[in-house]
């Protein structure tokens, strides 16, 4: 496996300031967030890639339904088709959706279907946490991937069991909520910090020329629509989301074993620390002799097995020091100076993470 490491850094070349953010791009407006749907359907029109019925009894069951509320009698009736499959559909319904207004499906197959693409959802009612219709899909599936399957073999590309409709559902019902009676908004940060808020909050009072915005903790910051003397939340709303902040953010090294990406933040730091690091490999190897009688002599053949071990160590970088790092850069100067593979660094800040010598927040993944 190829082990990568990726050093991000937010300092540009003639400034030694992060760059600012949109507040609209750093917090959660209250009570402007979506709610998720979901909803079990039927996948028709399938070249022979759909759910075997015998593994998956509940896709006759509702196909069996479907079928009888349009009027057609299959009771008692045995059908085996392989172009239907049962599946989840899942959407988000955005803030201030309408009824009669379109969202984004998402459909997955549920069953043994080998793939969904050319298939189209039958009508299918998308309901929310509180159990009630919100909006109803149908139409033609969007399936990336490839399936190809042969007597011998078979290869898939990609991901044919799922797709997307878009557009593919219409709003039924309306969240009930008031936007315009909201005396006071709460300003949620997505990443929460103390410095922030507080950045957060001088903007919007230096905005508007006087206290607006107070800072409750380090994740809420609350704007009093009263005092910004707009004619509604939506105004005010509207007034602040593209005042910029420079954000703060906590020193960390974030670890992903499984593809061996390491990132680091801007502001880790690293103390004088000396390294030594080096590789011990064990080899066995079985080589197994035949051993056989003499033509036309009496015995029987048997294996007489032989192992050969041995052990290697590879010569470490010695013991090499890392100077004290006070930016980016010279921290990662610091640790290519070891001269060790990224494969190996994962390990090493590991165990300067140990021995106290590196000030971020450790990650893994």
């Amino acid at each position: 496996m190829r082990f990568i490491l990726v050093c991000l850094t937010l300092i540009c070349a003639n400034s030694v300031h992060a760059a600012e953010v949109r507040i609209k791009d750093l917090v959660e407006f209250d009570g402007v967030r979506g709610n998720d749907l979901i909803g079990y359907g039927l996948v028709v029109g399938l070249n022979g890639t759909g759910d075997g019925i015998r593994n998956a009894p509940f896709t006759e069951d509702i196909m069996s339904n479907i079928l009888e509320r349009l009027g057609v009698n299959v009771t008692g009736e045995q059908f085996r088709p392989r172009n239907v499959a049962a599946v989840l559909v899942t959407a988000e319904l955005p803030p201030f959706a309408r009824a009669g207004g379109r969202i984004d499906v998402t459909v997955s197959a549920i069953g043994d279907a080998n793939s969904l693409l050319g298939g189209t959802l039958v009508m299918t009612p998308l309901n929310a946490a509180d159990g009630l219709i919100y909006a109803v899909g149908q139409g033609t599936i969007i399936a990336g991937g490839a399936s190809v399957e042969g007597d011998g073999a078979t290869i898939v590309q990609g991901v044919p069991t799922a797709g997307v409709i878009p557009g593919g559902a219409r709003v039924e019902r309306e969240v009930p909520f008031d936007f315009t009676t909201l005396g006071e908004i709460r300003l949620a940060l997505r990443s929460p910090d103390f410095t922030t808020a507080a950045r957060i909050e001088n903007t919007i009072n230096s905005a508007f020329g006087h206290r607006v915005a107070t800072m409750t903790d380090s994740g809420t910051v609350v704007l009093r629509v009263d005092a910004t003397g707009t004619n509604s939340p939506a105004h005010a709303l509207s007034a602040i989301e593209t005042l910029t902040v420079e954000p703060e953010q906590r020193a960390r090294v974030v670890v992903d074993q499984r593809s061996g990406t390491i990132v680091m933040g801007e502001d880790v730091r690293v103390s004088r620390v000396a390294v030594s690091q080096g590789n011990l490999t064990l080899r066995i190897e079985e080589v197994p002799i035949v051993v056989q009688p003499n033509p036309f002599a009496e015995g029987e053949t048997i294996v007489v097995p032989r192992t050969r071990v041995g052990i290697e160590e590879e010569p470490g970088i010695g013991l090499a020091e890392v100077p004290e790092g006070t930016t980016l850069s010279e921290v990662v100067a610091g640790l290519n100076a070891l001269g060790v593979s990224p494969r190996d660094m994962i390990d090493i800040l590991k165990t300067i993470k140990a021995a106290g010598a590196l000030h971020a927040e450790f990650v893994v993944r």
